[in-house]
């Protein structure tokens, strides 16, 4: 479970960090068109804003795979050892169940209705920006469920 964890993180990281690469690419792009061409690149400022939304949405996946995601620990810290499991358990499932409804189905549902409309300067399906949310969402459902069990497997409450 661990190597399957650290293949997909790695992936996503590299996914993440293209992502990244790619805007800020585009970005110093627009600058140089606006202000050395005098002509401004309407295109790359759209795919910008695609791609902060899905280096954001794989920057979530990671952090959930981290374990990172947010919690109260001030509930957590003061229960006892077999509470704190119970506790650490119940925001994975708060997390798989988010991941399910909002980014799996509510993802599938808004990449299906937007598949009809064209982005304005690409020319590409806006459904194709959107597919990224269930895609998310169904890493997010796993990393929960590996989050679980690691959780379960452990002697002392993580």
């Amino acid at each position: 479970m661990n190597k399957l964890r650290a293949i997909l993180t790695r992936i996503l990281n590299i996914l993440a960090g293209v992502s990244f690469l790619v805007m800020v690419t585009l970005t110093c792009w627009q600058v140089f068109t606006r202000y050395v061409l005098s002509n401004p690149s309407s295109w790359s400022e759209e795919l910008v804003s695609y791609m902060f939304a899905w280096m954001s949405l794989l920057g979530a996946s990671i952090v959930t795979s981290e374990r990172g995601h947010m919690n109260i620990p001030l509930l957590v810290d003061h229960a006892g050892p077999g509470l704190q499991k119970l506790l650490h358990c119940l925001g994975e499932i708060i997390a798989f169940l988010f991941s399910l409804v909002i980014l799996v189905f509510g993802g599938v549902q808004i990449a299906q209705l937007a598949m009809g409309q064209m982005t304005s300067s690409l020319g590409v399906p806006i459904g194709v920006f959107y597919v990224v949310l269930p895609l998310c969402g169904v890493l997010n459902m796993l990393f929960t469920l590996l989050n679980i069990a690691e959780i379960l497997s452990k002697k002392e409450a993580a």
